[in-house]
């Protein structure tokens, strides 16, 4: 059997196993994975593949999911989250773009666009009953926020597997994911408040339902500020130290060490909100090893020059190439992560025929995990039950504004590129 015909099926499958019979994404991604082997007949060699990749990525994002889920959940227990949404919102006279701000500063350093989402929901709540406004207006401009910067700027995990397999310039990844994050987190939230005529009188934005408890603003602020500065320090510098502490890994652990410190006065309580981070960043574990097992068995298969020549014989502009790609994985099993995890495998063969830098290539694919996430995409059930969102609701929040952003990323990559290089 060919390789594309491979990988349409195994697609397919995907699809079934997670939309249909409601597997968990583990369990669809590995049993796809066999499938790839089986249908290629060398099922032997697909279960060595299948280690490897799981094993690859295991070690590459444990450290780092682990981090980011300990990271978060110890600050919004112990109120350094209410501390920063609080300042940002005196500071801004518009509700709705505070939430997206905090979705996009918050995503990249929880780890997760979902744990973003959930920490500040109860605020999106709150602000869209004192607004008068709808829930799913709130939700929609937070989750888009969480989105932008997730999908784009490196240290993300949807970022950093794909900045590492292409060899990449991580400060190009990162400036360039940046510049064409913010600009795109302002289309989601412009998206979101469409032609709403929303009050931003002070009385609203000060009683907000987040209270400041005791926590200091240093212990809400510095270990997630400084594991930032320590990772851009470490890509600029060629110091030997400066650069091992810079290493995200690295970096990330400190910002929880000091966490940790500051945070020891809960005695019990905090040993039981590291055990419970612990348990979640797993299953985020599991999910992303499935999704190196699947991207493994493509590699595998030679299907990303398959369809790598497939495009080129239609034509397409280099450009578009890696995104469409993107847009097929991501609409198929929903995990941007895993999108980012399978895609490279597919174009990293092909670059050479596409004539485009690797960092465009990256942040072409970058652009094209935000289009058509939709039923089986996890967050979009998580957003839509915490907005108490209608499914067609929350597909025309989501799942569109998803759409509106991805487009409007991949024509500022087209700009920039025509420009810069």
């Amino acid at each position: 059997m060919g390789p594309l015909l491979i990988f349409l099926l195994a697609l397919v499958i995907v699809l079934i196993l997670t939309t249909y019979v409601r597997l968990h994404p583990f369990l669809s991604l590995v049993l796809t994975s066999l499938c790839i082997g089986i249908m290629a007949g060398r099922p032997e060699e697909a279960l060595s593949t299948i280690s490897s990749g799981m094993g690859k990525v295991f070690a590459q994002f444990a450290i780092i999911i682990t981090a980011g889920s300990i990271l978060g959940l110890v600050l919004e227990k112990t109120g350094g989250m209410e501390i920063i949404a609080s300042d940002l919102i005196k500071v801004s006279k518009r509700p709705l773009l505070t939430l997206n701000i905090l979705g996009f500063l918050f995503a990249v350093p929880f780890m997760c666009s979902i744990l973003a989402y959930v920490v500040f929901s109860p605020l999106a709540r709150d602000m869209s009953r004192r607004l008068n406004i709808p829930a799913g207006i709130a939700a929609t401009s937070l989750v888009l926020g969480t989105l932008a910067s997730f999908n784009l700027v490196y240290p993300s995990p949807v970022i950093i597997s794909a900045a590492s397999e292409m060899n990449v310039d991580v400060a190009k990844v990162f400036f360039m994911g940046l510049m064409i994050a913010l600009p795109m987190t302002l289309v989601g939230y412009r998206y979101a408040s469409g032609s709403l005529k929303i009050r931003t009188d002070v009385d609203i934005i000060k009683t907000s339902s987040f209270r400041e408890r005791s926590t200091s603003r240093a212990s809400a602020y510095v270990p997630i500020c400084l594991p930032i500065l320590l990772i851009l320090a470490g890509t600029f510098s060629s110091d030997p130290m400066i650069g091992f502490i810079g290493e995200p890994d690295i970096a990330l652990l400190i910002g929880v060490l000091l966490c940790l410190v500051w945070s020891r006065s809960y005695g019990k309580e905090l040993h039981e909100w590291i055990e419970k981070a612990i348990r979640r960043s797993g299953i985020v574990l599991l999910d992303l090893c499935g999704g190196g097992a699947l991207g493994a068995t493509f590699t595998m298969t030679g299907a990303g020059e398959a369809l790598g020549k497939l495009f080129m014989d239609i034509d397409l502009p280099s450009l578009l190439i890696p995104f469409l790609v993107a847009v097929a994985v991501q609409t198929v099993q929903g995990s941007r992560v895993v999108t980012m995890l399978v895609v490279p495998s597919l174009i990293i063969p092909v670059l050479p025929q596409l004539g485009l830098p690797p960092e465009i290539s990256l942040l072409s694919m970058a652009c094209g995990t935000f289009l058509f996430s939709h039923v089986n995409d996890p967050f979009f059930w998580i957003f839509r039950d915490l907005a108490e969102l209608e499914t067609g609701e929350a597909l025309r929040y989501y799942t569109l504004g998803g759409i509106l952003m991805g487009v409007t990323g991949l024509l500022l990559l087209g700009f920039g590129y025509l420009i810069a290089f």
